[in-house]
């Protein structure tokens, strides 16, 4: 896709392993994940890629990728008429008998596909972030900079600087990048703003031939990790060819003075919790409401969602709640949670502040506090989940944070 003048290739690295998800990510890749109800972790950065006018988008997979692959493929169909395409590319060994080593050695193995596609800049994106992103004004900066090398930035605390990869900025050249800081201990604040610092949120930009020659370079550097943030980055500053592009900045239609800028990592069980909470109040921290930006995905023939009251005439009730397709609340009670869809509430059953992944079954009288459940598990009627942490344990559910996380398919013990 052609924008300011550029022909444009879109790569979206998918192969994290997702290890501080477990157990969400015990049968799947993380950016899999369901997310939302009816989406995918991956739908945000393709949607936000699509949505910026970029139609030609490859999907670096590896790890446990079969249903990421699956989603992709049957969601994200582009019309071929014109050349775009969004595809998954498992890893293939095509330069050795080894996986991918990094996010660099993963663009460094598919290099084919850069020159096949023979783009002017290349856009690379991660896949397991939740926000609303128009990477075409970022492209607009890149380009008109004259960098080699963009990274994209959200301003954080300085307090939570120890956390992130942090840019460090040339003092009266606020979009050139001074030095890379990996989780600093003593960052200096921003010039306009000293209290805040500048963290990398994983998304770039280059110059195509640019980014060839920095991951070719890298493949053969002993001792690299071959990671685009902490190699190849680094290598652009170091040859001060590195600029920033301040998410501040960037206008998404559509965005509500509240939910402009959100950006949430969800490497972690407790954020991935905390972001869906975000999505639940009268006056969402993310609205998923927004038409003018809208984020794709596919959930199959679901009927819409029904709430009705139990067989003894108790009404149900929902509120501050995601009700996807498909779920049926029959004479329970949900408050501050997310069910996706042919999830099952029955008669006298309480979910409060809950994740429930697709097909959860609560049963009648059960109750489920502060958890995240995950897809086909059936919660025995009259159960506890969330309630009792040593009971939850011993049952093998994963405690952590004030969280119980249930397995996909676990079985309840009797």
């Amino acid at each position: 896709m052609r924008r300011s003048g550029k022909k444009v290739l879109a790569i979206v690295l998918a192969g994290g392993e997702g290890k501080r998800l477990m157990p969400l990510t015990a049968d799947r890749a993380k950016p899999a994940v369901p997310y939302a109800g009816i989406y995918r972790l991956i739908d945000f950065a393709l949607s936000n890629v699509v949505n910026s006018g970029y139609l030609k988008v490859v999907v670096l997979t590896q790890y446990k990728s079969h249903s990421l692959d699956r989603h992709i493929s049957s969601t994200w169909r582009m019309s071929n008429l014109l050349g775009n395409y969004v595809t998954p590319v498992p890893a293939q060994q095509r330069l050795g008998k080894h996986w991918y080593l990094g996010s660099a050695d993963a663009i460094y193995q598919s290099l084919n596909l850069v020159r096949d596609e023979q783009p002017d800049i290349v856009v690379v994106v991660g896949a397991d972030h939740v926000y609303r992103m128009d990477f075409s004004q970022m492209v607009a900066q890149h380009v008109e900079s004259g960098a080699a090398c963009t990274v994209a930035a959200i301003r954080q605390p300085i307090a939570l600087a120890h956390q992130f990869g942090v840019i460090d900025v040339v003092p009266d050249e606020p979009t050139r990048i001074r030095e890379f800081l990996e989780k600093p201990t003593d960052p200096v604040g921003l010039p306009d703003a000293p209290h805040e610092v500048l963290a990398s949120m994983g998304n770039y930009v280059f110059d195509a031939q640019a980014l060839v020659e920095a991951v070719t370079r890298d493949a053969a550097m002993e001792g690299s990790k071959h990671d685009m943030g902490g190699d190849i980055v680094p290598a652009f500053v170091d040859d001060k060819e590195a600029g920033v592009y301040d998410y501040r900045e960037n206008e998404v239609p559509g965005s509500t003075e509240r939910d402009s800028g959100y950006w949430r990592d969800v490497g972690t069980l407790r954020s991935y919790y905390e972001s869906h909470m975000d999505l639940v109040s009268p006056l969402p921290v993310f609205n998923l409401y927004n038409y003018d930006w809208p984020i794709y995905t596919a959930y199959g023939p679901q009927p819409p969602a029904k709430v009705v009251q139990g067989a003894d005439g108790t009404p149900a009730s929902a509120d501050e709640t995601v009700l996807s397709p498909g779920v049926v609340l029959t004479g329970g009670h949900v408050l501050r949670s997310v069910l996706s869809p042919s999830v099952r509430v029955e008669d006298g059953a309480e979910v409060t502040g809950s994740v429930l992944l697709d097909a959860v079954r609560v049963g009648a009288g059960a109750v489920v506090r502060n958890a995240i459940v995950d897809k086909n598990v059936i919660v025995p009627p009259g159960a506890q989940v969330g309630v009792d942490p040593d009971a939850d344990r011993a049952r093998g559910f994963v405690v952590q944070e004030g969280l119980t996380v249930v397995g996909k398919g676990q079985v309840f013990p009797a």
